[in-house]
């Protein structure tokens, strides 16, 4: 697959898109375990269109305060890290700089964009919180990881539903937003890909909290996710559905991107001992799952991935209410490149397993 990438997109287009942070992150995995710098260069050739020599980021607008903006971080930091090229920690500096000023709501949860006052998305983890993390301990040495648990405590408080201990997409603290529902300020269901954004902000995260007590706030969040995913895994299918709790309603459908996030999930907290390796079954019947639904073979022996959402939001227009019958009717791509990303990501972390 990261061959396929490299042959098919050899040119990508010239937006900052948080789309690339996840492609990269799975072909910077597939470069540490293969070690062969063509993964490395089309990452850095990627960068290096956005990133001019004193640091400055092309198409890079903080005054629209866009969570979105800041994945890409993750890339420039590990740049920094493999040249000790300066522009990289400049343009990584920026974004963080972004976050210094960051709407909040009232308990200090940065709003997803400036456009959508008041409202945390699960999506913003994971936009945000690995690179929040990654830069206090590569350059504010002594900085405790206070914000960054803050992000996943209000999202755990407000956003996860009792009896599923599944989280809704979107929180609207001022219960203003149409899709809100009016007692809670929440969203109505339960998208797949927003739950995988939470699901591998918690691992990423992790990578980087260096004392116990602050992994010991994530870690039960990470066991209880796990227990809630494997509840609603396709039991024929092995995969997981773009809405999950309605595999059976007419009109859902197998969703790639969050099958693959999940599967990344579960192995990567296998490997590091946050989860029981019992949950090791069912990150194989996903992993395989995923091959049978969703990978293809091309003519030239390359691949395609199917059944990536496109896109799905909340409010802006007012045909995104987070209503069921919204999620389902969002178009399905193949080859969307964070879907790749995942499944990259999901690869490399099955390569590692010991058994």
């Amino acid at each position: 697959m990261a061959n396929t990438v490299l042959e098919k997109f050899s040119q990508l287009w010239d937006i900052w898109s948080y789309d690339y942070g996840v492609l990269c992150k799975g072909l910077e995995k597939v470069y540490d375990l293969s070690g062969d710098e063509k993964y490395f260069e089309y990452i850095k050739r990627l960068m290096d269109k956005f990133v001019d020599e004193d640091g400055n980021i092309r198409h890079y607008d903080k005054s629209l305060y866009n969570l979105d903006f800041i994945n890409n971080g993750k890339t420039l930091l590990f740049l920094y890290n493999k040249t000790g090229e300066k522009k990289y920690a400049k343009a990584a500096h920026t974004l963080r700089d972004q976050l210094n000023s960051q709407p909040r709501i009232s308990e200090g949860g940065f709003w997803h964009k400036k456009i959508y006052p008041y409202q945390m998305w699960l999506d913003g983890l994971y936009m945000a919180e690995p690179f929040y993390a990654e830069y206090i301990n590569l350059f504010e040495a002594g900085k405790v990881f206070d914000d960054v648990l803050l992000q996943f405590k209000l999202i755990d408080k407000h956003s996860k539903d009792k009896n599923t201990h599944l989280l809704y997409h979107g929180y609207d603290e001022s219960r203003k937003s149409f899709w809100a529902d009016k007692n809670t300020g929440l969203s109505a269901n339960f998208w797949g890909r927003s739950i995988g954004w939470y699901a591998c902000a918690l691992v990423d995260t992790l990578d980087y909290i260096n004392n116990a007590w602050d992994k010991a706030v994530l870690i039960p969040m990470v066991s209880e996710l796990a227990e809630a995913l494997v509840r609603v895994q396709s039991e024929d299918k092995g995969v997981w559905y773009q809405v999950l709790d309605k595999s059976h309603k007419a009109g859902n459908f197998p969703e790639a991107s969050c099958s693959c996030m999940f599967v990344y999930f579960l192995l990567k907290a296998i490997r590091l001992g946050y989860i029981d390796k019992t949950y090791l079954a069912y990150a194989k019947k996903g992993f395989y799952g995923i091959i049978r639904e969703f990978i293809e073979v091309d003519e030239n022996r390359l691949l395609n991935l199917k059944n990536t959402v496109f896109v799905s939001g909340l409010g802006g227009n007012t045909f995104r209410d987070g209503s069921y019958e919204y999620y389902i009717s969002e178009p399905k791509q193949t080859n969307n490149l964070l879907g790749i990303g995942a499944f990259l990501m999901a690869s490399s972390e099955l390569e590692q397993t010991k058994n």
